[in-house]
């Protein structure tokens, strides 16, 4: 979940016209867990091929993401996670008892033909393994749409691009890229719009937005430096926060006093002793500089043959797909003539 900034943040609402022609590094598994998470069967079940492989995911990336780039103009560049940093251990752990409990109430639930219930308990329960990650990435490559393979979080790789200047954006439902210092990041780039509550049993519309650093600092009266020392008051998924401490009070405790080793010493105890370690994740975090960010071109063939003959997808579907990629393609060979025409 990484780090809530929203009591703080300062956001602009967009839309998707407003995002056309921009080029956003896309957290790739926050993105696949949403698509496990909402593309079910009517008792929770994930979509699955004849094999039993999971294919929900696959589902929400291919048609999302071609209509996205085809009447859109956005140019994803999907970001992966790699190995987490040994102090992510925690939540992690936490994370998948969740995810057990909600697949024990899950099954009770289906038991009872309680489908409702079930399908809400199912929205939390699946883990993203590696050969549906592997899956997701030999769909992109099929499609010519570029993906980078982090070292360690898939956020700090996506503010880098955004840093360098090779994307307009991090694109993340999670506020942590702008720890990780991208200057912008956007959020809720969907195109339903819409995002179901498992607790509530109900659904929110999302509009997308969009969060700049720079005005944040500002608006906050702090740096980034002490924005990653408020994170880590409130909690971060790389340490536990302090009880009580939201990040309102976090940043009235951090204007006050400047830092954590400056906070009185009722806080002290309940710092993680490792502070200078949760910061160095975020100030200087591990990423590569090995990287393409280009598009290159369809595999039309390859795409039938891996979707429809080898995970079941009907040959509808993959068609659609294919002819939004034909229209982006066809419209970049075009740009590129004009472009070459005028030189």
């Amino acid at each position: 979940m990484g780090f809530n900034l929203s009591p703080l943040v300062v956001k602009r609402q967009l839309t998707l016209e407003d995002l056309r022609g921009r080029s956003l590094a896309v957290d790739a598994n926050n993105m696949l867990y949403q698509f496990l998470a909402l593309i079910r069967m009517r008792d929770g079940r994930p979509f699955t091929d004849s094999g039993g492989r999971i294919t929900s995911h696959l589902v929400g990336l291919l048609m999302r993401t071609t209509r996205l780039i085809a009447d859109y103009d956005i140019h994803p560049v999907f970001v992966f996670d790699g190995k987490p940093p040994e102090l992510k251990r925690r939540t992690l752990d936490l994370r998948r008892g969740y995810r057990e409990r909600a697949r024990r109430e899950w099954e009770d639930a289906v038991h009872r033909r309680d489908y409702a219930s079930a399908w809400s308990k199912a929205v939390t329960m699946n883990s993203l393994t590696q050969p549906m990650q592997d899956d997701a990435k030999k769909v992109l490559e099929l499609l010519g749409i570029p993906h980078i393979q982090a070292p360690q979080e898939g956020e700090a790789q996506a503010a880098y691009l955004a840093i360098r200047g090779s994307v307009w954006a991090a694109n993340s439902r999670d506020y942590d890229s702008v720890l990780f210092g991208s200057p912008r990041l956007v959020r809720y780039v969907t195109i339903s719009g819409q995002e179901f509550l498992p607790t509530k049993g109900t659904a929110r519309p999302l509009i997308p937005e969009l969060i700049e650093l720079d005005k944040l600092l500002r608006t906050l009266s702090i740096t980034r430096e002490q924005l990653v020392d408020l994170a880590i008051l409130v909690g971060t998924d790389f340490n536990e926060g302090i009880k009580g401490v939201g990040p309102k009070t976090a940043l009235k405790l951090i204007k006050s006093h400047g830092s954590l080793e400056a906070l009185p010493d009722r806080y002290q105890g309940d710092l993680p002793r490792n502070v200078g370690e949760v910061r160095e994740i975020f100030l200087e975090p591990a990423v590569t500089t090995d990287y393409s960010i280009q598009f290159t071109g369809l595999k039309e063939q390859e795409l039938r043959k891996f979707l429809s003959g080898e995970r079941n997808f009907s040959e509808e579907k993959v068609a659609l797909a294919i002819q939004r990629m034909r229209r982006f393609y066809s419209r970049e060979r075009s740009t590129l003539t004009s472009w070459l025409a005028k030189e």
